[in-house]
């Protein structure tokens, strides 16, 4: 697929990540936009399965560019995440370069002259030719763009965030070894963080701030019947409701829009012609993951039903 450029307008971004099966709000089309525009990196923030990954592989299928993906970690450090040194062919080169040696210094007058040319050759050891890219420097070094995707920013350490500041600024990192490598083609940058911890203020004012929160009904509506096709719109609208009821709940772990397709899925494979007690206390581990959030649902289950019914019928 062919690269395509920035768009030229906030409904062609939403059209295109349509057209992928991602259904975006106003905002974050318009954050997108923006971030084309202005070659600027996006942090999205947000609870888990709200679709911020998936925002960042929907602009690499839409705009048919590599995708690139750092999963943060606790400790995660430049080694994993720009570059590192090939040990194992830099040892093979000390041991062609032990062997030649009479070769190399035979012509030597002087042993400064010796050392020189010794210093010549060292220097080789690190060169390009013994970097092993990771995924920021490779997404650097991409001829036609990318998208890097930094995912679970917040999993990092702190001290992680100033090995992101350079390339989040300037799309360009300094290896003391090489110099300064600058992009080919500016990356679009996706960062995502579950909030498990405060980014720092230097990170944050090199992005632009994107939240994506549970969505409202009639947009989640439209996620589920781009995803699972095979639904009905009564069970759709019926499905959503009794989601939007559940989040009221002072719960451990909300169901994200990621339960709300798996939910989907699952009630059109059972071939469930609407919402009913049964089907709903046989089917909620797949919407909720914890034993004392689905004790704490089932009492409403009955309620929360008649009233996503209700909706179904005057929606």
């Amino acid at each position: 697929m062919a690269d395509i450029g920035p768009s030229a307008s906030i409904e062609a971004v939403e059209s295109g990540l349509a057209a992928q099966g991602y259904i975006a709000s106003r905002q974050i089309a318009t954050a997108v936009y923006l971030a084309q525009q202005i070659e600027k990196p996006i942090l999205v923030e947000g609870p888990a399965g709200v679709g911020k990954t998936e925002l960042a592989k929907a602009i690499a299928a839409w705009r048919g560019m590599k995708m690139i993906r750092l999963q943060c970690y606790e400790g995660l450090d430049e080694a994993k995440a720009l570059y590192e040194w090939k040990y194992a062919k830099q040892l093979l080169y000390t041991q062609i370069l032990k062997d030649k040696l009479g070769e190399v210094l035979g012509g030597a007058p002087t042993l400064e002259a010796a050392l020189n040319q010794l210093h010549d050759f060292g220097d080789v050891f690190f060169s390009k030719e013994f970097v092993e890219p990771r995924p920021l420097l490779q997404a650097l070094e991409q001829p036609a763009g990318c998208v890097l995707l930094v995912d679970e920013i917040d999993k990092s350490d702190a001290e992680f965030e100033s090995l992101l500041l350079e390339i989040l600024s300037d799309f360009q990192v300094t290896i003391p070894e090489l110099g300064t490598v600058v992009a080919v083609s500016p990356p679009t940058v996706i960062l995502t963080s579950n909030s498990e911890r405060d980014l720092g203020d230097a990170l944050k004012r090199r992005c632009l701030h994107l939240h994506i929160g549970f969505p409202e009904q009639k947009l989640e509506e439209r996620i589920v019947e781009s995803r699972v096709p095979g639904i009905s719109q009564t069970l759709r609208r019926q499905m959503v409701g009794f989601i939007n009821e559940v989040r009221t709940l002072d719960l451990k772990k909300l169901p994200s829009v990621s339960e709300t397709i798996d939910w989907a899925r699952v009630l059109v494979l059972l071939q469930a012609p609407e919402l009913g007690h049964g089907v709903v206390k046989d089917t909620l581990n797949v919407l909720l993951k914890y034993e004392a959030d689905i004790e704490a649902t089932m009492p409403q289950v009955s309620t929360f039903i008649a009233k996503a019914s209700r909706q179904g019928v005057f929606g």
